[in-house]
């Protein structure tokens, strides 16, 4: 096989969102199976709404996720001079003419087409008069007339359509700017472009993009067309049907590695598996394995896959990646070494980043005010003493290992016959101002035996004061 040539073009026009991103990862995905290049091109001809900013996202979310790309980015907008050589090829060939046609005149046509029960295509009025360019004139694309143009798509089967519903497309509008059925055809020849891989809503274009393929002389590439991604409610994933920046996943605390999972599984499969490397999915990607049925997007299984991530995360990357939503709620840590400990009593029990840092909180900072409810129940009058006493014996110790700790609370249950949590729970308010937390012994020996006899100090205070 020649070298593999992908591509994926964003228009800057918007941020870039599951659906868009999920073909720059099956282009990236083909792309590293098969040793080739991934290119990243802008299609931002659109110059009213494309936007510099919009750029610097797409990029940025590319790089969050791992999708680096070999070529570019390249920017159609700086390349009109060559769209306008290929506009004149065409010219000279016959294969296009100018077109003078009034913008509201051609919608005219159209609704009177559409009143007749016709397709409301171009009707050619402009074909055969032999016009010269001119300063309200667009070129339009002659467009074969009879017979059909099929190719075998990768994702789709044998695909065709009648030439005949095909119109004469405009190919460059009066202002010199090239449409995107003829620029993308131009980008892909000059880039070299071996495969394009985009979604099921681009098969439309597809023949008159092959069309001008042949018009040119140029080889067709191999054409893939992926499904859709659905919300849940059975539409097509949106904005409005819950789709968001891909940027906005990281702010929520998701993890790269976690979104590239779950979307790859939207329209792929390798057998049953559902968790994969990135290693794995470079090699086990194919086409011929992406799915004939368009994916639901279901945000619970992507938590859970996030979750999964976060387990798995070396607890020194993990502290790393904390680190920055801990000072989003306003916490200086004292190093990566003390975060890495604190996510290592919460990386079973988080879903995302914003969660684990919620849930650090009193590690950072006083606990107060206590659970209402545990208060009431644990950190009654009867239980002074109780604290009294374990706070007297931790003052006392100079290991505060687990071990240690164990063996501590150990005795106090045979000498005093209470029950486990009779005397854990007075301690774990105080100290984390919940009743339920990470293991009370990993929980002493993070905080150290000053903050931890100043948080009990702090809780016989309150219990003092209920006297």
């Amino acid at each position: 096989m020649a070298e593999v040539r992908t591509r994926f073009s964003p228009s800057p026009t918007g941020s870039l969102h599951l659906g868009g991103t999920r073909t720059a990862l099956f282009n990236w995905l083909f792309a590293r199976h098969h040793g080739g290049v991934f290119i990243l091109r802008i299609e931002d001809t659109d110059r009213e709404r494309s936007e510099e900013r919009y750029v610097r996202e797409i990029e940025e979310s590319l790089k969050w996720l791992g999708l680096t790309w070999d070529e570019g980015p390249f920017f159609q907008s700086e390349r009109l001079p060559l769209y306008r050589e290929y506009i004149q090829r065409l010219l000279d060939k016959g294969m296009a003419y100018y077109c003078d046609c009034d913008p509201a005149d051609l919608e005219v046509r159209r609704k009177e087409a559409l009143a007749r029960g016709d397709k409301p295509k171009y009707d050619g009025r402009c074909r055969e008069r032999g016009l010269k360019a001119g300063p309200h004139s667009a070129v339009r694309f002659k467009t074969a007339q009879d017979g059909a143009t099929r190719w075998h798509d990768r994702g789709k089967g044998p695909i065709s359509f009648d030439n005949r519903e095909l119109d004469d497309l405009v190919i460059q509008r009066a202002d010199g700017i090239p449409t995107y059925n003829f620029a993308v055809v131009v980008d892909d020849i000059t880039m070299g472009v071996t495969h394009v891989i985009r979604g099921e809503d681009h098969i439309p274009n597809t023949p008159r993009q092959i069309l001008i393929y042949q018009a040119l002389g140029a080889a067709l590439p191999e054409f893939a067309h992926m499904t859709v991604t659905l919300a849940k409610d059975g539409g097509k994933l949106s904005k409005r049907r819950g789709a968001i920046p891909i940027l906005a996943y990281r702010d929520r605390g998701y993890l790269p590695q976690a979104l590239v999972n779950y979307m790859v599984r939207l329209g792929w499969a390798h057998g049953d598996q559902e968790i994969f490397s990135r290693e794995e999915l470079i090699k086990y990607f194919s086409l011929e394995h992406m799915s004939k049925s368009p994916g639901v997007y279901d945000e619970e299984k992507l938590l859970w896959l996030n979750s999964h991530y976060i387990k798995e995360t070396p607890l020194p990357e993990l502290a790393r990646l904390l680190l920055p939503f801990l000072e989003g709620l306003g916490f200086k840590a004292p190093d990566l070494d003390y975060v890495a400990r604190v996510a290592g009593t919460l990386n079973t029990r988080s879903k995302t980043l914003v969660e684990m840092a919620d849930a650090a909180r009193f590690y950072f900072a006083d606990p107060r005010p206590y659970e209402e409810k545990g208060a009431r129940k644990f950190l009654a009058p009867e239980n002074a003493p109780r604290v009294e006493e374990i706070k007297k014996r931790l003052e006392a110790m100079a290991d505060f290992s687990e071990e240690a700790l164990n063996q501590l609370f150990q005795d106090l249950t045979s000498e005093t016959g209470l029950k486990m949590v009779q005397l854990a729970q007075p301690v774990r308010l105080a100290l984390t101002g919940k009743t339920v937390s990470p293991g009370l012994f990993d929980i002493i020996s993070i905080l150290g035996k000053e903050e931890v006899l100043k948080r009990l100090n702090l809780v016989l205070d309150f219990i003092y004061k209920k006297q």
